[in-house]
């Protein structure tokens, strides 16, 4: 019975530990590819999964700094608005949670990457946490993050180190198999010397010496 009640107990850890990680906040990327697609990231995941809420997302954007942020982009409710701004009209496209009210994805994409996007993106969620009919916690997340748009794609440095090393590990096990098959040859060879030495001081032992050797030992 205390069988039973260990795996209960283990299965139920188990589902715990998916529904904890179920939302991760990874940051959004920061370089674009011109002419090309950009999922503009902004993940804010809830903290209190059993608790009810509702919540909207606000993106904002500024050309350079020191200048103010023109909103872009909103999502509350399921209905979708996209600010009037004219270097995004129609690029915008809702890439977050579907289905429901409380989001924690609150990503965007934008189509057809040009360099006059970049600048510095601003996601605004709020979130309200229902606690009963009369209670709500409001909170609020904001993340940030400057956009940087190239012509074509750059390799991350972790990726080029990574390969290097890779190479680099290839030629060392490389070098240190030629060095144990040239230690290995070499005593091999020895060896064989050594026997062919054995050999020829045998054939060269005089017959007078060997008939020596047979008298005693049949004496």
């Amino acid at each position: 019975m205390w069988v039973l009640g260990l795996l209960l107990a283990v299965l139920l850890l188990m589902k715990g530990q998916e529904s904890w990680g179920a939302c991760v906040e990874v940051d959004s990327d920061t370089e674009a590819v011109a002419t090309e697609n950009f999922k503009l990231g902004c993940i804010c995941c809830k903290r209190r999964a059993e608790v009810p809420a509702t919540a909207s997302v606000d993106w904002y954007y500024m050309k350079v700094p020191n200048t103010s942020f023109v909103q872009i982009y909103s999502y509350k409710d399921k209905d979708k608005d996209i600010t009037m701004d004219p270097q995004f009209h129609k690029r915008l496209t809702w890439k977050g949670s579907e289905n429901s009210t409380d989001l924690q994805d609150g990503s965007i994409l934008l189509h057809n990457v040009t360099t006059n996007d970049t600048g510095l993106y601003r996601c605004e969620i709020t979130r309200n946490l229902t606690i009963d009919k009369f209670s709500r916690i409001p909170t609020y997340s904001q993340k940030n993050f400057t956009l940087t748009v190239v012509e074509k794609p750059t390799r991350p440095d972790a990726s080029i180190i990574s390969e290097v090393m890779m190479y680099v590990s290839i030629i060392g096990l490389q070098l240190w198999l030629l060095v144990e098959m040239i230690y290995c040859y070499g005593k091999i060879s020895a060896a064989g010397v050594a026997q062919r030495e054995s050999m020829a001081e045998y054939i060269a032992t005089s017959p007078t010496e060997k008939n020596s050797e047979d008298l005693l030992v049949d004496e």
